[in-house]
């Protein structure tokens, strides 16, 4: 008799086994990773959602809300330790900061616009007091010259006793001249002309014939002619 070696199965289906385990776990990997980038993705819209939702300034309200949020946290710090906030404040400032902050200041525009007559009052009266620089000289003569009159009181009788320098009415002449120079360059409405002749319909129409005429009126002056005289053609 002759033995014949019997070759086994085994290797190959624990192979073939292998492999779909294999391609399985990648299945369920990719399976989950599919279900966490949708669950990422809905989260995503509904927070842009909310976004859109909210005004257009939110994030600079939000911002300046968890600004003073932290503003009066360390108020109650300061408070806590007995020291003054407004001092620590500026130990916090670095000097560029100071200084930017400064610069930006100055850039800004300090007129709103006019808004009444007491506000551009108001403003004109700033404007000018600026402009003053104190003469301590003649105030410390007044001064000595008035005596207890100098702070009047409801007793006091100085009306008609202070007499102007010679500096301080070249230096009102001054303002006036230049007053009156800058409202000399203020672009006023024109005077309306009852002479003038009436070809129009509205304000509207009467700047566009004005225009026109600008632009064409040398080329239509003979037309124009004709037709008050009655001979064109």
């Amino acid at each position: 008799a002759v033995s014949v070696p019997v070759i086994s199965d085994e290797p190959a289906e624990t192979t073939a086994s292998q492999k779909r385990e294999e391609r399985l776990r990648k299945f369920r990997e990719l399976h989950f990773k599919r279900n966490e980038a949708r669950k990422l993705n809905h989260q995503e819209v509904v927070e842009e959602d909310k976004r859109l939702k909210l005004p257009s300034n939110w994030e600079a309200k939000k911002a300046r809300l968890e600004y003073e949020l932290m503003v009066d946290a360390k108020k109650k710090e300061c408070a806590e330790r007995g020291e003054d906030y407004e001092r620590v404040k500026l130990l916090e400032i670095s000097a560029e900061d100071a200084e930017r902050w400064e610069k930006k200041k100055k850039k800004k525009n300090p007129d709103p616009g006019f808004s009444g007559y007491a506000e551009a009052q108001l403003r004109q009266y700033q404007r000018l007091t600026k402009q003053i620089k104190p003469d301590m000289e003649s105030y410390e003569r007044q001064r000595e010259e008035y005596g207890e009159d100098f702070h009047p009181t409801s007793n006091s009788l100085i009306h008609g006793t202070h007499v102007p320098s010679k500096e301080a009415i070249n230096r009102m002449q001054e303002d006036v001249e230049k007053q009156i120079e800058k409202r000399s360059k203020y672009s006023r409405r024109r005077a309306y002309n009852d002479d003038a002749d009436i070809d129009y319909i509205n304000e509207r129409n009467a700047k566009f014939n004005k225009k026109a005429e600008r632009f064409y009126g040398k080329y239509t002056a003979e037309i124009k002619q004709n037709l008050e005289r009655g001979t064109a053609v």
